[in-house]
């Protein structure tokens, strides 16, 4: 387990959006729990496993013998579902003084959200956009796979062991650990998959810059 307290140094950070920057959980209960009834599975079930996945790669998971161009239909009418909806949408503590102080320094955001969705669901929070910006749209494999991450370091100018993640989710976390990189693992869920720290929020999170360069990053 990781310790309860930890110093990580980085050039740069990487960051998922969904339950690490932004508490998006109201609008995924809505949507994947009227998706789980018409196809009648158990919403608490769906909701299980739908964090941190690309909506396509969740009713794979959860339908695996229903034809991939039907999931991606299909997820294609539930993220203008999400994207529509922000009610519920805001930061998730510690998120908008974590923002101002990576003000200046290399940070990405990495997730399974397409980049209309990010956008709706950042500015809902009223959270400014990273500099970078790797979405659904460029990545041909949904998290655990480490495309997402390894793109947001090589866009960065970084190698993977000089990058730092923060992630909510399982999947997110293991496509972190696949990338060579070290995580932060942020809010309730994180806690069960192993991060290299872990945090309650952002709140414990405290980012200064580094005597040789880059950041210090403590976490409590």
């Amino acid at each position: 387990m990781p310790s309860a307290s930890a110093t990580f140094t980085a050039r740069a950070l990487l960051l998922d959006m969904d339950g690490t920057l932004v508490n998006s959980d109201a609008v995924v209960e809505r949507v994947w729990s009227r998706w789980a009834e018409r196809h009648g599975l158990d919403p608490a079930a769906v909701l299980k496993v739908v964090h941190g996945r690309q909506g396509h790669a969740t009713m794979a998971a959860l339908l695996p013998d229903r034809p991939t161009a039907e999931n991606h239909a299909e997820n294609a009418v539930l993220l203008a579902e999400e994207t529509a909806d922000v009610a519920g949408v805001v930061p998730v503590p510690g998120a908008p003084a974590f923002l101002t102080a990576l003000g200046g320094h290399p940070h990405a955001l990495v997730t399974s959200a397409t980049e209309a969705l990010a956008r709706a669901r950042m500015g809902a929070a009223l959270l400014p956009l990273p500099p970078v910006l790797v979405t659904a749209e460029r990545v041909s494999a949904s998290k655990p796979d480490p495309e997402g991450f390894l793109k947001g370091a090589a866009e960065l100018g970084f190698a993977p062991r000089d990058c730092l993640v923060f992630e909510d989710a399982g999947v997110g976390i293991a496509a972190a650990r696949a990338a060579g990189m070290r995580v932060i693992g942020v809010g309730p869920r994180a806690a069960a998959h192993d991060p290299s720290a872990h945090v309650a929020s952002l709140e414990r999170v405290r980012v200064e810059a580094a005597p040789g360069g880059g950041l210090l990053i403590t976490a409590n």
